[in-house]
């Protein structure tokens, strides 16, 4: 699992759903100076503190979102709407399912950036056919459909290689016919998916 942990803003850089790999704080500290470091999945918390200690800055995390606190050893930062100050040009979109699944959707607006932690990835788990952007196969019977009418340049992914041409066509492409292809998903990425999905709720 490969994932794109960084975006730059007016405000500073803020660090998304981080996780610790060789050589990753000299990608980070090229970008500019980290002002936050923001958790957006209820399951990607695992070395958000060891990044906020680091840089010397808070957690943020949306005031809904539960179990993620408990395992940040490092000052914590609730908010309602958007991490950071508006300077730094986030929009959030909520989403909780069904009991268990939780993460905010952060649309970065000044450079048209959307950062997608866990219902939709670019990993081989996520595709079917020809996608480059696949939706979850826990999430196909009910998918994000509040990403519709997003027009991003750039697609983020908890789980996978960042989209950076024709995003927008690949999240539309992503988001069509998710309920018909249920069954073929949960016959190709089922098994790696559930593996996947263990892994996360014992961490």
């Amino acid at each position: 699992m490969r994932r794109e942990s960084a975006q730059a803003t007016d405000d500073g850089v803020w660090i998304l759903d981080p996780i610790d790999a060789p050589n990753v704080h000299d990608h980070v500290d090229a970008l500019g100076d980290v002002v936050g470091v923001a958790v957006l999945s209820a399951y990607h918390a695992r070395d958000a503190g060891h990044f906020a200690r680091r840089y010397d800055v808070s957690v943020s995390i949306p005031e809904w979102m539960n179990r993620v606190e408990k395992r940040v050893d490092a000052p914590v930062q609730r908010y309602t709407n958007v991490p950071g100050d508006a300077v730094a040009g986030f929009t959030t979109r909520a989403c909780r399912p069904f009991p268990g699944w939780q993460e905010a959707f952060l649309f970065h607006e000044p450079s048209a950036t959307l950062f997608v932690p866990d219902s939709l990835g670019t990993s081989h788990q996520f595709l079917l056919g020809d996608q480059r952007l696949g939706v979850s196969v826990f999430r196909r019977l009910q998918p994000p459909t509040q990403l519709r009418g997003l027009d991003p340049d750039r697609i983020l992914v908890g789980h996978g290689e960042p989209l950076t041409e024709d995003a927008a066509s690949a999240l539309a492409n992503a988001l069509d016919g998710t309920r018909r292809s249920f069954p073929r998903a949960l016959l190709e990425n089922g098994v790696d998916a559930v593996r996947s999905g263990l892994g996360a709720f014992r961490d």
